[in-house]
């Protein structure tokens, strides 16, 4: 199980950085079996991963067909299985959805409830069965940023394996480091959320890839070029002493504009 902390987040987040320690995530293990399974993984995600080699990792997002995001992937293959990193919220979706669309495909379908999720800056855990590097803030073949790209720029890495030989760091320090890096995640998500409004058409779309569920509403957007809303940093000057709740209304004015999301 994950934890926000161990005492103190600033100390955490600088042995995230330095190498020394390493974060339990809550994300859930989806291994997916057979000839099949990048071919058939292809169809149902807005990542091109059919050519997918052993070793490398990819970022795709299952949408419904209005284009919406209903859950992030990260996903690697060994060869032989093609694991997927799920955050929990949206891990029960993901294995419902894939078992539903299965039909006469060979593929066998596991939800792991053994092995554990560790994030890490720099290194993977030397024990790691299989290793996931985070593409971000790079723009992946097929993909689009409309944001210059900003933020901090680290090697994030998550390792799945039995346990972790490093210290412990709680996930607000993950999650701070996340914020500097400008990068979504399924917090920022709501039942409207497009990927073009977080720019993960820069890692988890490939806009020339074939049709997939919510493809024409992405293509639809992305050629308009305006997305109906953006995720942006919020600098706050401290010269109050509350953080907003998250939800929190955002005002210009009178006005709403916006709300609070990590």
């Amino acid at each position: 199980m994950s934890t926000s902390s161990f005492g103190n987040p600033l100390v955490e987040q600088r042995d995230l950085l330095s190498g020394k320690a390493a974060v339990a995530l809550d994300s859930k293990i989806i291994r997916v079996i057979g000839d099949d399974r990048l071919k058939w993984l292809h169809a149902l995600l807005s990542q091109n991963i059919v050519n997918l080699l052993p070793g490398q990792s990819a970022e795709a997002l299952l949408l419904d067909p209005q284009g919406h995001i209903e859950a992030n992937l990260h996903i690697v293959d060994d060869g032989r299985i093609t694991w997927l990193v799920v955050e929990q919220t949206s891990a029960q979706l993901v294995f419902e959805h894939l078992n539903k669309m299965k039909l006469r495909t060979k593929v066998t379908i596991e939800l792991d409830g053994e092995l554990q999720v560790f994030a890490t800056f720099g290194e993977p855990l030397p024990n790691a069965n299989v290793v996931w590097l985070d593409p971000w803030p790079e723009v992946t073949p097929g993909g689009h940023r409309y944001a210059a790209k900003s933020g901090e720029v680290w090697s994030y890495v998550e390792s799945i394996a039995e346990s972790s030989s490093l210290g412990k760091a709680g996930t607000s320090a993950l999650e701070a480091l996340r914020v500097m890096a400008h990068r979504p995640s399924m917090e920022e998500v709501d039942d409207k959320t497009l990927p073009h409004e977080l720019d993960w058409l820069a890692t988890g779309v490939h806009l020339s890839k074939g049709c997939y569920r919510g493809q024409e509403a992405v293509a639809k957007v992305h050629n308009l070029g305006h997305p109906p809303r953006r995720l942006v940093l919020l600098h706050l000057d401290g010269s109050g002493h509350m953080l907003p709740e998250i939800g929190a209304k955002v005002y210009f004015g009178e006005t709403e504009v916006g709300r609070v999301t990590t």
